[in-house]
């Protein structure tokens, strides 16, 4: 996730030059094209440049509005994760009447280690990336357990939910603590799902395409009409045009999916260690990690 309002050239230029050098090649290319052969048979119509632009835009507008909705959506359930996650270690340690026994209290805490775990694991299930930092709360019978079932955060709510019936069984909690608890887990459970349908449900790749490939016919058909008029400038103004056009589409496929490991997706790595932060200060236990740092000379947070 970004974090800085403003970018600076080099910066810009590092997201964007792939686009930039092939916007100035297919300028370049058109440009000679229309000089040397398509010029002695057809003229472009300016009407052309203004109806494929208004098109365009919308395409690109409906495009960002769709992807931007996917963004924030999952910005608020790792938001809703946030505050569900201190509310469950919360009640935890104030809920639960231990009486002082340390094998209750340590039965306790280990619940809410391992949602911590739950939290690492589902971050790693979104990214798809390798990651076993969630088996360092977990005991090697309760590793070997999940690592057998296909969605490892659901299969450690499972193990909560046992865990939380065996505190109910046990007096640990009464009965309007346990359906407080129990609809805490539900919530887990709901955010995961969430999650998981923002992830596994693609963007119509059709509006991608299509969008994508009327810009590009946009900046050849713009190059060809300013050839005729302002000659070999038509290029620079050619790049121009697309380079509008382009950085605005690119800007809504980045945040079509957000969870995935890059600078403007959810900084999921960030708002898990606030987590971890939180539920391990809360529990008074040491030693407490430090916050992820941002990279890129403070540009963006993962």
């Amino acid at each position: 996730m970004l974090l800085k309002h403003r970018l600076s050239l080099a910066q810009i230029f590092t997201f964007t030059w792939k686009v930039d050098l092939m916007l100035l090649l297919c300028c370049t290319l058109v440009y000679f094209v229309d000089k040397y052969w398509l010029s002695a048979h057809i003229a472009i119509p300016v009407a052309v440049s203004a109806v494929l632009g208004t098109a365009i835009a919308f395409f690109i507008g409906f495009n960002n509005n769709q992807a931007y909705d996917r963004w924030w959506e999952a910005r608020m359930i790792w938001g809703a994760l946030v505050n569900d996650s201190r509310s469950w270690a919360r009640s935890l340690l104030h809920y639960t009447q231990t009486d002082g026994d340390q094998e209750k209290q340590a039965f306790v805490r280990h619940m809410i280690y391992r949602h911590l775990s739950f939290v690492y694991a589902l971050k790693t299930n979104l990214r798809k990336l390798p990651d076993d930092y969630y088996t360092r709360y977990l005991t090697k019978e309760e590793i070997d357990y999940v690592q057998q079932h296909q969605n490892i955060p659901n299969a450690l709510l499972n193990l909560q939910s046992a865990d939380l019936q065996q505190l109910r069984q046990s007096g640990v909690v009464d009965g309007f603590a346990f359906l407080e608890l129990n609809q805490m887990l539900v919530n887990h459970c709901d955010q995961m799902g969430k999650s998981e349908r923002i992830k596994n449900t693609v963007f119509p790749p059709s509006y991608v395409y299509f969008t994508r490939l009327f810009i590009w016919f946009y900046v050849i058909m713009n190059t060809l009409m300013m050839t005729e008029s302002i000659g070999a400038w038509a290029i620079l103004f050619g790049w121009v045009f697309g380079f509008v056009f382009h950085v605005t589409h690119l800007n809504g496929i980045t945040l079509m999916n957000p969870f995935e490991y890059h600078p403007l997706g959810i900084p999921l790595d960030s708002i898990s260690r606030t987590i971890e932060i939180n539920l391990i200060e809360l529990m008074g236990e040491e030693p407490v990690p430090q916050p992820v740092k941002p990279k890129f000379d403070g540009l963006y947070i993962m």
